[in-house]
């Protein structure tokens, strides 16, 4: 039986991104579950950084535009214009920007190269994509730390712009992850911003839905300059990238995991893919900036 046919039965369940692989996190007791929930995540990404050191690109669920009819043709394809649609919000030459959760750092690179800001600095939880992202991309301008994104090792006011794209949902207090933005921010200083949400909120004290995501911007003290709807282009990439994504799978994956990595990966006929589809799940790209 092929993945296809293994993703079917999940199709229309309602589940929360990638949170499906973390059941024993909800169920821990309320006092510990963010630390737990955190070292789930964690262990997902430095497994994600493992294997051949050629596949780097970003590891995110891309973006094309409406009128793309083309099939993937590299990793890239969709990945990097992710980054560039977000990253390109405003003129990064010459400043110095940080990316929260950087990864392998291919889409860290891509924007180092594309933008041209004086320094760039990638932070990332996991210490295996940390090695893997210095090893393959640090040069002058570009370096790569450890760190946690709720506790930010930067002294205030330090960067013009911080980036941060498609991983504040793997956050466990995404309210302080937005204070610690705006701390390390200069004045007038920008968050270039993209992620999922709820469209709303599952059940009452739902922490990942839209008007959750808004209420915490604004109570961190940032500004929104630009909101912008992009579930639809999200959705149309990894339509796009499926076969792409199926075919990557089933040449590196053991076949007994390959319907978890297919759903995390959001391919066509996954839960995820659905949620997004019948926009259950709502992609948002904002523009902020600290007063």
């Amino acid at each position: 039986m092929g993945p296809e046919a293994t993703m079917q039965p999940v199709a229309r369940q309602r589940i929360r991104p990638a949170r499906a692989l973390f059941a024993a996190v909800v169920r821990t007791a309320p006092p510990v579950r963010p630390a737990v929930e955190k070292l789930a995540w964690r262990a997902v990404y430095e497994a994600a950084s493992l294997g051949r050191r050629e596949r780097e690109a970003p590891l995110n669920y891309g973006y094309a535009e409406l009128s793309d009819n083309g099939a993937a043709t590299s990793e890239n394809a969709y990945g990097r214009p992710l980054y560039a649609k977000v990253a390109g919000a405003i003129d990064l030459k010459g400043l110095d920007v940080l990316e929260i959760g950087c990864g392998r750092g291919g889409g860290t690179a891509h924007v180092f190269e594309r933008f041209e800001p004086r320094s760039l600095i990638g932070l990332d939880l996991a210490a295996a994509a940390v090695k893997r992202a210095r090893s393959r991309y640090g040069r002058p301008g570009l370096r790569f730390v450890g760190g946690d994104a709720e506790q930010l090792p930067f002294a205030n006011a330090s960067f013009d712009a911080v980036l941060n794209v498609e991983s504040s949902h793997c956050y466990p207090n995404t309210q302080r992850f937005f204070e610690e933005v705006s701390r390390v921010l200069r004045p007038g200083g920008h968050l270039l911003f993209a992620d999922l949400r709820h469209t709303t909120a599952l059940a009452p004290g739902d922490a990942k839905d839209v008007a959750t995501l808004r209420r915490e911007l604004e109570q961190a003290g940032l500004q929104v300059v630009e909101e912008e709807d992009i579930t639809a282009n999200v959705v149309h990439a990894l339509a796009l990238d499926t076969p792409r994504r199926r075919a990557r799978v089933e040449r590196t994956v053991p076949r007994f995991v390959r319907p978890h990595v297919l759903e995390l990966m959001a391919v066509q006929g996954s839960a995820m893919y659905d949620e997004f589809d019948s926009r259950r799940q709502t992609y948002l790209r904002f523009l902020l900036q600290k007063p």
